[in-house]
């Protein structure tokens, strides 16, 4: 078992608990067709907040709890980066939280 699991499996709620905290948690699913956005982040679809809660954090937990191979690199915090620039203040800890599941994604098992 890769060493990383527990520690991304916080992380992932980590993630969550943040985005409920900020209010950007969204009680209703977008439609299945902006969930099929071929894009990175779906960008051309939903909003960054609703790409880590309805495609990113479900995957990565899908992974994480299967046990499946893990990703070799994660760049989610410079996208991060990009989208809350203009609220980097209420960002912070969110961007903190997004760049330590990359730096666990890209240490070794």
């Amino acid at each position: 078992m890769d060493a990383r699991l527990p520690l991304l499996a916080e992380q992932l709620l980590l993630i969550e608990r943040e985005l409920r905290l900020q209010g950007w948690w969204a009680a209703t699913p977008p439609s299945a067709e902006a969930l099929a956005s071929e894009q990175p982040f779906c960008v051309d679809s939903l909003a960054f907040e609703e790409w880590l809660q309805w495609v990113f954090l479900p995957r990565m937990k899908v992974i994480v709890e299967s046990g499946k191979p893990l990703p070799s690199t994660s760049g989610i915090r410079p996208m991060a980066e990009v989208v809350f620039r203009e609220r980097v203040t209420q960002a912070k800890t969110l961007l903190e939280l997004l760049g330590e599941f990359d730096r666990l994604i890209g240490s070794a098992a």
